[in-house]
C-alpha cells in the first residue's frame, strides 16, 4: 500500500541505504538524492509529499535547498543533520522546515516523525469543504477551508505549521496561550522548557503577516505568559 512520496536527501550511502529498508517496509515510495541540485530536480518533476533533507551536502547544503523548496512547495521538510546545537535547530526552523532530527538517529524515531509529519499534513490538505470558512481579523483573512493566508489582499505563504498555530491562536482570540500550549497543541508532544521552537516560529509567522514585525499588529506578546491575537471582528462560514 502505498503511503506516500518521501524524497530523502542525504551525501551519507549508508544512511540512504538504511532508511530505504525502513522507509519502504512502511510502504512510502522513496526517491534519493545525495546533494541539494538533485533534490530540487526531484521536486520539480515529481509529487513529493515530505523532504528528509541533510543540511551538510556538496553542491547545495540543505539550508539553500529548504529556502529554494518553501518559494513555491508546502509539503513537510525534516531537516537531518550533526549539528545538533540549538542555534543550528532554532536556525534551520526558522527557514521554513518542520522538525529537525539530530545525527546519530533512531530509524524508528524518523519514522514516527515522519508519520506525524504527513498526518498533520494530510489532515490540512483534507480539511476544505463546500463551506467555507473565513476567520477575519482585520485586514487578515484566515481561510480554514483552503488554508489560504491573506494579508490586505496579498495572499502570504505559510508552512503547514505556521498555519496550524496562527489558526489555533485565532480561534482563541482574546485568551493567551502559553508556549507549553501551543506546542503541545500543534506538535503533539511534551514541551520542554529549552525548547524555543514556537519562538522561532511565531517570528517566522510575524515576518509574513506583520507590516512591522517589531510591533505586531496581529500576534501579540504576553511577556512571561505566551501570545494571543486580541480580537476576531468576523468568522465567515
Amino acid at each position: 500500500m502505498k503511503h506516500g512520496t518521501i524524497l530523502l536527501v542525504d551525501d551519507e550511502a549508508d544512511i540512504i541505504k538504511l532508511m530505504q529498508v525502513f522507509l519502504q517496509n512502511e510502504g512510502y515510495r522513496l526517491l534519493t538524492a545525495s546533494n541539494g541540485k538533485q533534490a530540487l530536480e526531484w521536486v520539480e518533476k515529481e509529487s513529493v509529499d515530505l523532504i528528509i533533507l541533510d543540511i551538510m551536502m556538496p553542491v547545495m547544503d540543505g539550508l539553500q535547498v529548504c529556502m529554494k523548496i518553501r518559494e513555491e512547495h508546502q509539503m513537510p521538510i525534516i531537516f537531518l543533520s550533526a549539528k545538533g546545537q540549538e542555534i543550528d535547530k532554532i536556525t534551520g526552523l526558522s527557514l521554513g522546515a518542520d522538525d529537525y532530527v539530530t545525527k546519530p538517529f533512531s530509524p524508528l524515531e524518523l519514522i514516527a516523525r515522519v508519520k506525524s509529519q504527513l498526518r498533520r499534513y494530510n489532515n490540512y490538505a483534507s480539511n476544505g469543504s463546500s463551506n467555507e470558512e473565513q476567520m477575519v481579523i482585520d485586514d487578515l483573512v484566515i481561510n480554514i477551508s483552503t488554508h489560504e493566508v491573506t494579508v490586505d489582499g496579498n495572499v502570504v505563504k505559510l508552512t503547514p505549521r505556521e498555519f496550524a498555530i496562527l489558526e489555533l491562536l485565532a480561534r482563541n482570540q482574546g485568551l493567551v496561550l502559553s508556549m507549553e500550549q501551543i506546542y503541545e497543541n500543534v506538535w503533539k508532544d511534551t514541551y520542554m522548557d529549552s525548547n524555543n521552537t514556537v519562538m522561532v516560529h511565531i517570528r517566522k509567522i510575524r515576518e509574513k503577516i506583520e507590516p512591522n514585525p517589531r510591533a505586531p499588529k496581529f500576534i501579540k506578546t504576553i511577556w512571561g505568559v505566551g501570545y494571543k491575537i486580541d480580537k476576531i471582528e468576523g468568522i465567515r462560514k
